[in-house]
């Protein structure tokens, strides 16, 4: 994501039992059971009031697509496997609430981002924000951001 006050904020380490290999298995994806695959996160910088992830396709024929969007996660979460209470989720680019896994057409591996968004301020944003929404809330308000990357491909 090249998104506001990237340059600016420290680094958050994000990984995924579930993504070894830095693939997605069928299960987390539109021809398995698209499954949330299981995030975890370092420690957020000091100062954080709220977390965001999102996961995006930059490789999608349309230019980037969101696939999930979750938000107002409570700083002290480190790891998740599903929406944790008090949180919310965006509307992905699919036109649904929720998670939707990778779904790429058939060809080329697409690269899929999970990006954690260590937040300064709480947005506020009610469930069914769409990335454009979220995105204009965090400018200026990132204090952390890591990912993890995983390929799909479709045969």
């Amino acid at each position: 994501m090249n998104g506001p006050d990237q340059a600016d904020s420290a680094p958050l380490t994000v990984s995924s039992p579930d993504l070894s290999g830095g693939r997605f298995p069928r299960e987390f994806t539109c021809d398995g059971a698209d499954r949330l695959p299981r995030l975890r996160w370092s420690t957020p910088p000091p100062g954080t009031q709220e977390l965001a992830i999102e996961m995006l396709d930059p490789d999608a024929p349309g230019g980037t697509f969101t696939h999930w969007l979750v938000y107002g996660i409570p700083p002290g979460i480190s790891s998740l496997a599903a929406v944790p209470a008090g949180a919310a989720e965006g509307v992905n680019d699919f036109g649904r609430r929720g998670y939707r896994g990778p779904c790429p057409p058939r060809g080329a591996a697409h690269h899929y981002h999970f990006v954690v968004l260590a937040l300064g301020t709480r947005l506020g944003l009610e469930a069914g924000a769409r990335r454009s929404d979220l995105e204009s809330r965090i400018s200026g308000h990132v204090l952390g951001r890591g990912e993890v990357v995983a390929t799909y491909q479709r045969a």
